[in-house]
């Protein structure tokens, strides 16, 4: 039983990785851009998330209808404002900005709120637990997990089945065309980003509920993220999903045999993987 709650722990705790890889997945599927900056978006959120409960009082998850809109209108301006001038056919001109903009965020956090680690409490939600065939799972992993579930279920549905995700799939093949038959792909591009940080707002607030974060830890989050989605196949939404828990499998399966394996196990089920199938476990569908 004890191996087996590792499991089931693991394959919750992959939920909220998930949630960091979705909008990474999103924004290559769409665009080919790889977002330094995305963990430090991720803390970005958290801290809205610590600032609007602060403010109001409000419980970190009714927090979510404020901050999921301030991260998207973020993430659509930073798009039309500054990314789209660094889309091209050379790679690094926005590996090198998104860099840019993760030592800029982290240095206003550290700024604005200090380094001292901060969380968002959600009271009785954080140490619920229910049983379940003789195991005991966490209330907040367990809401984690279905609402990774169900955000990817909608990303989904928004790519494959509505005139945006149709806009999506046309700059994504090819953005000439794409333009010559009336999209703007500036603005297409800048809807996609603003999807992505609306996801990304839902990865912080939970993140900020589950543990303590500070102005640094963005950039575990991106290599947790970056895993999942290399790990599932660039660009597929449910093979992130499929990511996030063989990560969070590896990383519980590897605490068990030794606690300081936990970070360690998870990289090298990552360069296993890498190296036996290079395209990731399932690799994007087309369709």
């Amino acid at each position: 039983m004890d191996w087996l709650n590792a499991v089931v722990q693991g394959t919750l705790l992959g939920g909220l990785y998930a949630l960091f890889a979705a909008g990474l997945s999103l924004i290559f599927g769409v665009m080919r851009l790889v977002n330094i900056a995305h963990g430090d978006l991720i803390v970005l959120a958290a801290y809205l998330g610590l600032t609007v409960t602060t403010a109001t009082g409000m419980h970190p998850l009714l927090a979510l209808v404020v901050v999921v809109p301030v991260m998207a209108t973020i993430g659509y301006a930073l798009q039309r404002g500054l990314l789209n001038q660094t889309l091209g056919d050379d790679l690094l001109p926005p590996l090198l900005v998104t860099f840019g903009l993760s030592v800029i965020i982290q240095n206003a956090l550290l700024e604005g709120y200090t380094a001292d680690p901060q969380k968002l409490s959600a009271g009785a939600l954080e140490t619920a637990s229910f049983d379940l065939g003789g195991l005991t799972l966490g209330v907040l992993p367990a809401l984690t997990f279905a609402i990774a579930v169900v955000v990817i279920w909608g990303l989904q549905r928004v790519f494959y089945h509505t005139p945006l995700g149709r806009a999506f799939r046309a700059v994504s093949d090819n953005q000439d065309i794409a333009q010559l038959m009336g999209l703007n792909r500036r603005h297409i591009f800048g809807l996609a980003m603003a999807l992505a940080l609306a996801v990304t707002a839902v990865a912080g607030i939970l993140l900020g509920i589950r543990t303590s974060f500070d102005p640094s830890i963005g950039g575990g989050r991106l290599i947790f993220g970056f895993e999942a989605v290399i790990i599932g196949g660039l660009g597929n939404l449910w093979g992130t999903l499929a990511g996030g828990v063989i990560l969070g499998v590896a990383q519980t399966v590897g605490a068990k045999i030794d606690p300081g394996w936990q970070i360690l196990s998870g990289h090298i089920a990552f360069l296993i993987i890498l190296a036996v199938r290079p395209n990731g476990l399932f690799p994007r569908i087309s369709a």
